[in-house]
């Protein structure tokens, strides 16, 4: 690609004792982009989205970050406020769990407001309007914008969470099994919901997923990977159609299969 990455990662390796969770990896995402980790459980995919994101530090590689001034940053060198504060502007994290990143005790509203207050958003209107935009562009009803999430089902916390996410539009969002634990009726609302908005958005997306049904219909490029390591990298429909390394094999064929 010709324009340049704008997130970069080389050489990231981490063991938890005598446990490889990543040995030696290479990463590069391209904004706009959406890349796919896949893989078992187990597999280092979680370890490596967190490490990606700055949640966890290597004990060896490094991470590199372009702002939106064209300079690279390292993410794990950066000072904790300054993480932070990438956290809450130009990037956004979306949990399996919508819990883990909503307030549970803050109307649906509010939850979504935050993040622009976090961004130093002031006038109340203009924040609850924004709130308001962003339910209805996640499909829940602007009428519930003053109802505490506890009231929400599953996947409507899911698009809560997503809004919330979204409403400070972010240039890199990373996403941790988004659809995991949905009914497959919810799920295929959920990811049709989640491509239409990142592309038309044009946001840059690192996304782990154990289901490579949800892998071929959101992203562009796909790493596989086994106990730690990338075994297999490349556009999505390449490495599904025709995967080379024996482990995607085995993935591929027993989707096939189920």
């Amino acid at each position: 690609m010709s324009e340049p990455t704008l997130l970069s990662a080389s050489g990231l390796t981490l063991r938890f004792g005598a446990i490889p969770a990543l040995l030696d990896v290479d990463a590069d995402l391209w904004p706009g982009e959406i890349l796919a980790i896949v893989g078992e459980s187990g597999s280092g995919k979680t370890t490596l989205l967190n490490v990606l994101s700055g949640k966890m530090a290597p004990q060896s590689g490094q991470v590199m970050y372009r702002d939106p001034a064209g300079a690279m940053q390292d993410v794990h060198t950066m000072p904790a406020p300054a993480l932070r504060a990438l956290h809450r502007s130009d990037w956004g994290f979306v949990h399996q769990n919508p819990r883990e990143n909503l307030r549970m005790a803050v109307s649906a509203g509010g939850n979504v407001g935050e993040r622009l207050m976090a961004q130093g958003s002031r006038h109340y209107g203009h924040i609850r309007a924004a709130a308001i935009d962003w339910l209805e562009q996640v499909e829940i009803d602007a009428a519930r914008v003053d109802d505490l999430p506890r009231t929400f089902s599953g996947g409507m916390l899911q698009r809560l969470q997503i809004a919330r996410t979204l409403v400070t539009h972010p240039r890199l969002v990373f996403m941790d099994e988004p659809t995991g634990g949905l009914d497959v009726s919810v799920q295929a609302r959920l990811l049709d919901l989640i491509r239409s908005l990142v592309r038309r958005l044009g946001i840059a997306v690192v996304l782990v997923t154990h289901d490579l049904a949800v892998a071929r219909l959101l992203a562009d490029r796909i790493m596989v990977m086994q106990r730690g390591e990338v075994v297999e990298a490349g556009l999505t429909d390449q490495v599904l159609d025709d995967p080379r390394h024996p482990y995607t094999q085995l993935l591929v064929s027993s989707v096939l299969q189920a």
